[in-house]
């Protein structure tokens, strides 16, 4: 792909799922990495970027508001340099205060102390590596369930025509408890294949009821015991537009247990 090849037609920008897996991967770019700087180098360059990361997954709605967000380092035992990476793109109180807008009778927190964590600079750094487009974070409530992360995409959708990218960065399959990081890439178990494949089915057919009730089908609880890195992709998908295709921009598996899927509605 090249650099503003036409994907986003209608000025439309495109709604963007990344399975952005172990932070190491901003020291150690791979196939997958690379897959993902190829696809956002085809695409206009968006105004903003409205992230929703796995990594801000708490009790409430909230949007950042500030001018600077800081670089959050939200994991442990990892080497030094990981954490002396700093991703300096600006915020957007103007995009923050839309959301807001969009969002009409949910309530939404003004938040001037979170940041990009590393659900959201991780991926950037392989995407805009100059960190000169804006980006706003909206939290994951906990406390809801599935169809209310659907309704916040499908308010959210506006957004695609006033030239903001949206960016869901979770992992369609993450169970970090049974991750066996020494088996390294492409052996998942069998579980994890077989559900990452069903949802990849799912997505393509844009079927609402399947991704919205994946814990009621074979693997579902297996594959997403917590549904903090499944639910960003239910914002992708609510933000889709009738004319929509679904791109595939990468895939695969680490660790057994983590699929690297990544896709995009353009």
């Amino acid at each position: 792909m090249t650099e503003n090849s036409g994907i986003g037609k209608d000025n439309l920008m495109p709604s963007v799922f990344i399975g952005h897996g172990n932070p190491m991967f901003v020291l150690e770019p791979n196939r997958w990495t690379e897959a993902w700087s190829e696809f956002f180098l085809s695409i206009p360059k968006p105004k903003a970027i409205l992230a929703v990361s796995a990594h801000w997954y708490i009790t409430k709605s909230a949007v950042t508001i500030m001018d600077h967000p800081r670089t959050i380092h939200d994991f442990g035992g990892f080497p030094d340099e990981l954490y002396r990476i700093k991703y300096e793109a600006p915020g957007s109180k103007e995009l923050g205060s839309r959301v807001i807008e969009l969002l009409e009778d949910t309530p939404v927190e003004r938040d001037n102390k979170w940041g990009l964590d590393h659900g959201t600079w991780s991926v950037l750094t392989h995407t805009f590596k100059k960190a000169d487009v804006p980006v706003v974070q909206l939290s994951i409530d906990a406390t809801k369930p599935p169809e209310f992360h659907w309704k916040l995409g499908e308010m959210l959708a506006p957004l695609r025509n006033e030239g903001v990218l949206i960016l869901g960065s979770g992992n369609i399959v993450h169970n970090l408890g049974l991750a066996r990081f020494e088996i390294g890439f492409d052996r998942p178990f069998d579980w994890n294949e077989k559900f990452d494949l069903e949802v990849k089915s799912a997505v393509k057919d844009f079927d609402k009821s399947y991704l919205l009730n994946y814990l009621e089908l074979p693997h579902g609880k297996l594959s997403a015991p917590t549904p903090d890195h499944y639910y960003p992709l239910l914002y992708n998908m609510g933000a889709r537009s009738l004319s929509d295709k679904v791109v595939s921009i990468c895939e695969g598996y680490d660790a057994g247990s983590l699929s690297m899927r990544s896709f995009a509605l353009v």
